[in-house]
């Protein structure tokens, strides 16, 4: 019932509001990690598109959808734990003068694939975390000319992902450069 509200709050914003809207497609590197793990981090990217509503005042919403890559590795264990996921943010931005950006807002994430190897044994099981998880984001960003921007996230995990029934919590920093049309 609430995600139905939400739903409904914004589409009635964009309806009957005269907001300014720019469709936008972003990629970049993740560096991510479990909190919780004493592991290396993991490189690797996330790649989608976004719809920024602009509602003057300098604030603006962005909900996105984006692929993106987690997990992390340990060279010493030769294991490396690659978890893909498909992020849903909902982004309020406060933009300064009309180049720099702050941002804030939470994302939903559901659990693609993952890909475990430890030395020759590989597994793809995805049974052994969970199914989803929920995060905090928090970033800046800035306008570049051509309609191109620039950022940095970082995700913070909120829900413990039970991974090998363990308390462990997904974190990445995020490098980004998109564009909007």
């Amino acid at each position: 019932m609430r995600k139905l509200s939400l739903i409904t709050l914004l589409l009635c914003l964009i309806v009957s509001s005269e907001v300014f809207a720019q469709f936008g497609v972003r990629a970049g590197a993740n560096i991510s990690n479990f909190q919780g793990f004493d592991y290396e981090s993991r490189i690797g990217m996330h790649l989608g598109a976004y719809y920024d509503l602009d509602l003057n005042s300098g604030f603006s919403i962005e909900p996105g959808l984006f692929f993106s890559q987690k997990g992390f590795k340990s060279n010493n264990l030769e294991i490396k734990e690659n978890v893909n996921y498909i992020d849903i943010p909902v982004l309020v931005r406060y933009h300064f003068e009309d180049i720099f950006n702050v941002f804030a807002g939470p994302q939903g994430s559901l659990t693609l694939s993952r890909n475990y190897s430890e030395g020759n044994f590989s597994s793809k099981d995805k049974n052994i975390l969970r199914g989803y998880d929920f995060a905090a984001v928090l970033g800046a960003g800035i306008k570049l000319p051509y309609d191109m921007n620039f950022q940095l996230s970082y995700d913070f995990g909120l829900l413990n992902l039970n991974y090998f029934d363990q308390n462990v919590k997904n974190r990445a920093f995020k490098i980004s450069v998109g564009k909007s049309f």
